[in-house]
């Protein structure tokens, strides 16, 4: 049985990707698999081992001390494969290999466009902040022996750099957020937003959107940063909106469950057209309309496939029109919702996915 240490200084310890979908995925194959994650304390959850690392004070603490945490803890593991998931971890990635292990980086974004949109950043450098990690990543890839990528534009990306690129999407597990028992007619009058809240993932047009609607907005998520929430809920609008926090999976289900629609209304960013948001795909798993930006991508999966609407995100007038028609028209937003449960079934799945990640993983044990 090959031991797989996954590793990240980021991401929390139970992250929807890298534990709930490719650490469970691979332990249910037969590997040892191993997650070097900051948390509490070191246990055994669904048969995979957490080896906890301290959590930092703050974000200079985490990119040196936590960091290098991660490289003694990695090293002691002797894992026959090392997949990490952070771009600050790819220094640990190289000497990692300099030891003679075998590594995967792990591309959640397209890092370089993201940096753009790092607040803490100061603007003037974030241009040559930018070209730096690219030239990083363009260098470390090449050397790395795998890289997955979340989505196909990464994939374009880093096959050309590395021939062991796989894109694995990050689409929903079928039964995880599927409530099959729903009657339709007993779903409120809302539309919900599930995930981190943002400026620029549409809040303040959600917001004052919901404000010219009879429905009501079901917020689950963190603000950030948190001042942000001082201005939205300063806002009409907020009279409309139930907040609930940061929800667990099984409190984000029974949220689906609930609405009539999900909304996913990321403004018009570069490193936002391309990308895949992982809240569009689990409300069409869910079975409810998605209500989304109108970037050209994401109107081939969702009026390609006949499940939700797409409109102009920077327009609230637009956002509640659409929402006000989805409650308005109730058997045809269950339509739309059938439509997208159905193509996630059939095509935007992570049971389809995790057979290229454990293929890759095949060709990294053979090779």
């Amino acid at each position: 049985m090959k031991k797989i240490a996954h590793l990240t200084s980021v991401h929390p310890p139970f992250d929807t990707r890298i534990f709930l979908k490719e650490c469970k995925t691979l332990k249910t194959a037969g590997y040892e698999v191993v997650l070097i994650v900051t948390h509490d304390g070191n246990e055994v959850i669904d048969g995979v081992r957490i080896c906890a690392l301290a959590k930092p004070k703050h974000r200079r603490e985490r990119m040196v001390k936590t960091v290098w945490q991660v490289l003694k803890i990695a090293l002691n593991e002797e894992a026959d494969i090392y997949h990490f998931h952070d771009p600050e971890l790819i220094p640990i990635g190289l000497i990692l290999k300099l030891e003679g292990k075998r590594v995967v980086y792990d591309v959640h974004e397209d890092v370089p466009q993201d940096i753009f949109l790092k607040t803490w950043i100061t603007p003037i450098l974030r241009k040559p902040v930018a070209w730096l990690v690219e030239s990083l990543e363009n260098f470390a890839a090449k050397r790395f022996d795998g890289i997955v990528a979340a989505t196909p534009s990464i994939h374009d990306r880093f096959l050309k750099l590395n021939r062991h690129t796989v894109n694995v999407n990050n689409y929903p597990i079928l039964s995880e957020l599927y409530l099959p028992d729903i009657d339709w007619s007993q779903k409120e009058c809302a539309v919900c937003y599930v995930g981190g809240i943002f400026d620029i993932r549409g809040i303040f047009e959600m917001v004052e959107a919901i404000g010219q609607t009879d429905a009501k907005l079901l917020l689950a998520g963190q603000f950030s940063p948190i001042d942000l929430r001082e201005q939205a809920v300063a806002m009409p609008g907020w009279n409309n909106v139930e907040e609930l926090g940061q929800l667990n999976r099984r409190k984000v289900a029974q949220t689906l469950a609930r609405a009539m629609a999900g909304l996913v209304l990321f403004h018009p960013d570069p490193n936002h057209l391309n990308s895949q948001p992982n809240k569009m795909f689990e409300y069409m798993s869910a079975g409810i309309p998605v209500i989304a930006s109108n970037f050209p991508l994401w109107k081939q999966i969702i009026e390609g496939h006949q499940c939700g609407i797409c409109i102009d995100p920077m327009n609230p007038t637009a956002i509640g029109e659409a929402i006000q028609w989805i409650v308005e028209h109730p058997d045809e937003a269950k339509r739309l919702g059938e439509n997208g449960r159905r193509t996630v079934e059939e095509k935007y799945n992570w049971e389809k996915e995790s057979v290229s990640l454990l293929k890759l993983y095949e060709f990294e044990q053979s090779a």
